[in-house]
């Protein structure tokens, strides 16, 4: 059964903006640290992409600090990720991803994966 359902990725120009939805189904988010991961072309899956704790802190990785923002609208149970000034490297499938244990999530096993978007920058 699906658990994370994703959507709004698609194709930008440089510097441009997309926000990707992830709708949890069956379970709430309350409970949960949540991220998000991102796979490009002919490359390994990255290490977390930015997180955000049960206790609403987060994280981004250098690679994309300052340009992507996470967050949660919990009457929606819906997590966000926000992308800001898009590079052609950032094109890769994004997935998001859901952890009771935060460990878990920032080692790349999470309880719940979401079946990915992809997102394509380019001019």
């Amino acid at each position: 059964q699906v658990q994370l359902v994703e959507s709004g990725g698609g194709s930008v120009q440089p510097g441009g903006s997309l926000r990707l939805s992830c709708a949890a189904a069956r379970f709430t988010l309350d409970y949960y640290a949540i991220g998000w991961f991102r796979q490009a072309p002919g490359k390994d899956r990255e290490g977390v992409l930015c997180l955000r704790s049960i206790d609403g802190r987060t994280y981004c990785a250098e690679s994309v600090k300052g340009r992507f923002t996470i967050s949660r609208d919990n009457a929606k149970n819906t997590v966000y990720l926000q992308m800001n000034s898009l590079q052609p490297e950032d094109t890769a499938v994004y997935y998001c991803a859901a952890a009771r244990d935060p460990k878990r999530l920032a080692g790349g096993v999470p309880d719940y994966w979401g079946q990915g978007t992809q997102v394509t920058v380019s001019s």
